[in-house]
């Protein structure tokens, strides 16, 4: 009789999907981001706030713990939500605040981030990591934690500045499909671990994107490829085949080679809005993602390295005379298929990558 194989003698990973390896990973790239993005000194304290409901959530709450020792953690299932606030308040300005999410944190009608904002907190959100679920997402998610300041601030000031100069800009999406943005450029924004001149430290991870929009959107015309949508559960869609859209005075005006998927969110935001606007512009700058690297959550993938844009009239960074706030109710991103970026005449983007360097000045600066 033979004997039975024996079982495998390697422990499984007590994260799951998440090897031990990518916990290292994870543990580098958050004190990198603590330290350097956030900033967080001896002096200041930390409170960690995460549930325990997927195998990145627990992955990401062992980061922390190794980076930062000291710190208070809190499960959020395990608790009440007054003990939770009751939590908040025992810490001070310039303290941090990590909230590791599986979906979105509810405590009735306390606006998380905003309220602790409003204390003087530091906060890293970690939210919607359930949408990613599986090894290759969780690994990807991790690497793009990565905080490299030269590049983020170096390029990231350096296309800002681009930006705010630039008499026009037009994305060039192959195959002979270009957008043209017609105007100069809204005031960008910057998301890229550089606090300094804000009121607030912190925001929604994995970062990395600069952004703006036309000064005056009825100048954007053309046509423009894109290779994934947001649908209608905040999730990435990649069609089979680019959709183009056609653009004419700052509005979707057709499609060629749409999806039934795709065609339900460009019927919901005119049913509510009337019409397709195209708004933001979005320079996304986290070189963990591209075409082929994918997650599966829309918030997050925003900031693959390339363009992606919004349509519907919401935007609460820019405020325009046509749109009453109240009215605005839709901002889907899809992502555009990038071959070139060019503001004014600059090549700014191709080959996959910006083609700024840090500290390089602006042509006319």
């Amino acid at each position: 009789m033979n004997s039975p194989t024996p079982a495998s003698t390697t422990p499984a990973s007590p994260y799951g999907v998440i090897p031990e390896s990518a916990v290292d990973t994870a543990a580098i790239n958050i004190g990198n981001t603590v330290r350097i993005a956030i900033g967080l000194t001896e002096q200041q304290a930390a409170l960690i706030v995460h549930d325990q409901r997927t195998d990145l959530n627990r992955a990401l709450t062992e980061g922390y713990r190794r980076s930062l020792p000291q710190a208070e953690f809190i499960d959020f299932d395990s608790v009440t939500p007054e003990q939770v606030l009751a939590a908040f308040d025992r810490y001070q300005a310039g303290d941090l605040v990590v909230l590791i999410q599986s979906t979105s944190f509810r405590l009735e009608a306390f606006r998380v981030r905003i309220e602790l904002f409003k204390r003087g907190l530091k906060v890293i959100e970690h939210v919607h990591l359930a949408r990613m679920p599986d090894t290759a997402q969780g690994l990807l998610y991790i690497d793009a934690l990565a905080y490299d300041p030269a590049y983020y601030r170096g390029v990231g000031h350096a296309l800002k500045a681009r930006i705010d100069q630039a008499p026009y800009g037009v994305v060039d999406s192959g195959a002979g499909e270009k957008l043209v943005f017609g105007s100069p450029f809204e005031t960008a924004k910057l998301n890229i671990g550089d606090y300094s001149a804000m009121q607030n430290v912190g925001g929604q991870y994995p970062l990395g994107e600069v952004f703006t929009e036309a000064q005056d959107l009825e100048a954007v015309n053309g046509r423009v490829r894109i290779y994934v949508f947001g649908d209608t559960s905040f999730r990435v869609n990649h069609p089979a085949t680019p959709i183009t859209l056609i653009v004419e005075k700052g509005r979707v005006s057709g499609t060629e080679n749409s999806t039934p998927e795709f065609d339900t969110v460009l019927e919901l935001i005119r049913a509510h809005e009337g019409e397709v606007w195209l708004r933001e512009l979005g320079f996304g700058m986290n070189r963990a993602f591209s075409r082929e690297r994918m997650v599966a959550d829309i918030g997050t993938y925003e900031r693959m390295c390339g363009i992606h844009l919004s349509l519907g009239a919401k935007h609460g960074q820019y405020a325009k005379p046509q749109f009453r706030r109240a009215d605005t109710r839709y901002h889907i991103d899809v992502f555009a298929i990038t071959e070139g970026v060019y503001l004014g005449e600059e090549c700014v983007y191709r080959d996959g990558a910006w083609q700024v360097s840090p500290g390089q000045a602006s042509p006319a600066a």
